[in-house]
């Protein structure tokens, strides 16, 4: 059900609902500050069983926005960890997920416009991918990396979970999906490569793989570690559920915990069938078919539906994003509305009827 306990590895969650990663476009130089306090924190207080960071980048070039949260380096840890400490305290977990943007890098902030960002405006070069294939035309052409440069991203992908864990976050997250740097090598549309990282389907999953071994070296056999995918392209002759179930079956191998079922982003333009729990089939098949527990996210609004979702066995989490930007106290609200009593924070308890 959706109020109860989940225990992955030595990790227990007090409930199945998910605080997605959010980009909120609001650091300096990668460093957390006082909006990701009350941001994350806010949705601590609210209910939440585990609340994940926004997409952190891995390498200074891998943000998204000159403006991403970062954890690149030490110095970014002392200001994660408070964060980590405050979430921790309100009985959440505290979660991260580690990221590179690849070929969607540098570019503005989402209510600035959507340009690429040249370096004399704050953006940053090189813009790194798979292939030599921009996400849309206009934008500049990515430089294709090579083995080393591979090699250096996936070891950075180790160094950021070695500092989440000293920051004191207890569950780490890859993202490959949304049309970043690891869903770009999977993808056959935007990984046009004929060396071992590009072609075969094994060779388009290797990057991923390399990068959850370097992670799971640095992440202690405690604690579990999440991969959020894009389960299908939307576009003829991308990647698909077919493949996702697969790839699925292969992480469980190398000792991730849970698949996280998005979709999209990788490229431009498509239609996407949007709907309330649209991707939901994605983590039904994923959970049922590699046998590997799942997340579903994507207009999940209702206590109801979300309740369902579980009580079902469609996904084991629901992970929540705009919901949650609308309301932080929304699984307060949804445990009342389904008759389920859970501990309120002692501050707002005088509020509680």
């Amino acid at each position: 059900m959706l109020f109860d306990p989940l225990e992955i590895r030595g990790v227990a969650l007090k409930n199945r609902i998910v605080v997605s990663p959010m980009c909120q476009y609001s650091s300096e130089d990668g460093f957390a500050n006082e909006w990701h306090f009350v941001h994350l924190g806010s949705r601590a207080v609210g209910g939440a069983a585990l609340v994940f960071t926004e997409a952190s980048a891995v390498t200074p070039e891998g943000r998204i926005s000159p403006q991403d949260l970062g954890i690149w380096k030490d110095e970014h840890v002392a200001e994660l960890s408070r964060i980590a400490r405050f979430v921790e305290a309100q009985g959440a977990v505290a979660g991260m997920q580690l990221a590179h943007a690849g070929r969607k890098a540098s570019t503005q902030r989402p209510w600035e416009g959507n340009r690429v960002l040249g370096v004399q405006e704050g953006g940053f070069r090189p813009i790194l991918a798979p292939s030599p294939a921009p996400f849309r035309p206009d934008d500049p052409t990515p430089q294709e990396l090579d083995g080393q440069g591979i090699a250096r991203i996936v070891r950075a992908f180790g160094e950021a979970a070695e500092r989440a864990l000293r920051a004191g976050f207890r569950v780490l997250e890859i993202h490959s999906a949304h049309g970043y740097l690891l869903h770009e090598f999977l993808s056959p549309l935007s990984n046009r490569r004929t060396d071992a990282y590009g072609g075969s389907f094994d060779n388009r999953i290797r990057a991923l793989l390399e990068v959850v071994a370097a992670v799971r070296a640095r992440w202690p056999e405690r604690l579990p570690l999440w991969v959020r995918i894009s389960a299908t392209d939307w576009a003829e002759g991308g990647w698909d559920i077919e493949q996702s179930i697969e790839l699925s079956r292969r992480l469980v191998r190398e000792g991730v915990d849970l698949i996280d079922c998005s979709s999209g982003g990788l490229v431009p333009g498509v239609k996407i069938p949007l709907g309330p729990g649209y991707q939901t089939p994605f983590a039904e098949r994923i959970r049922r078919e590699a046998a590997v527990k799942t997340g579903a996210v994507g207009l999940i609004r209702s206590a109801d539906q979300a309740a369902h979702i579980v009580r079902s066995g469609q996904a084991d989490v629901v992970i929540l994003a705009r919901q949650l930007l609308r309301d932080p106290y929304w699984p307060l609200a949804a445990a009342r509305q389904l008759g389920v009593q859970v501990r309120w924070p002692p501050q707002y308890e005088r509020a509680r009827d």
